[in-house]
C-alpha cells in the first residue's frame, strides 16, 4: 500500500529527530561519577578538503568536553570513543544562542522605534543592552542547560 506525500514526509520527519551528531574524540581524564573529559578535534568543511595544503583558509580547533559515558566497559584515558549528541539538540543551540537574541535585539528596536521618538543610536544601544540582558538571563540557566544538553560517549568501533 502506497503512503500518500504528507504521511511520507510526516515519517521521514520523525525519523530525523533521531538523527545523531557525532564527532570522533580520545578521553583524556576519567571522572568518578560516569563521566570522562574528551578532546576532540572540529574541523570546519575547508579542514577536510583534500586541497587545504594549497589553501590559506583551512581551520580546525581543538575542544575539550565532558560527556557521560555508555556501556559498562572499562574505560581507560586514551581510549577512543564517538561523542553524540541529538541533531534537534544542536538546532536548540542554535536557536538560544543565535536566533532569539537576533529576534529580541529586532523586537525591541522596532517597538522602541513605534513607541519612542528617539534618536537611532539610542535605540540601538538600548537593543544592544536587551540583548546582553538576554545573555545574561540565559546565564542564570546554566546549569540547567548543562544538564539539558548532554553529550555522550561510547568505545568508537574498530
Amino acid at each position: 500500500m502506497r503512503m500518500c506525500i504528507f504521511c511520507s514526509n510526516f515519517a521521514r520527519f520523525l525519523q530525523s529527530k533521531r538523527k545523531m551528531i557525532k564527532h570522533d574524540g580520545i578521553i583524556i581524564a576519567l571522572n568518578e561519577d560516569g563521566t570522562a573529559l574528551v578532546r576532540i578535534v572540529q574541523t570546519s568543511a575547508c579542514a577536510a578538503c583534500k586541497a587545504k595544503a594549497m589553501c590559506a583558509s583551512a581551520e580546525s580547533a581543538e575542544k575539550e568536553m565532558t560527556v557521560v559515558l555508555l556501556g559498562d566497559e572499562q574505560w581507560a584515558v586514551g581510549n577512543e570513543v564517538e561523542v553524540m549528541v541529538q541533531q534537534k539538540m544542536g538546532w536548540k543551540a542554535v536557536m538560544l544562542a543565535y536566533l532569539l537574541p537576533f529576534f529580541v535585539m529586532l523586537a525591541v528596536m522596532f517597538i522602541g522605534n513605534a513607541i519612542w521618538a528617539v534618536r537611532e543610536e539610542i535605540l540601538g544601544t538600548v537593543a544592544l543592552c536587551a540583548m546582553a540582558l538576554y545573555y545574561l538571563v540565559l546565564g542564570m540557566f546554566k546549569d540547567k542547560l548543562q544538564k539539558e544538553f548532554s553529550f555522550t560517549a561510547r568505545r568508537k568501533n574498530v
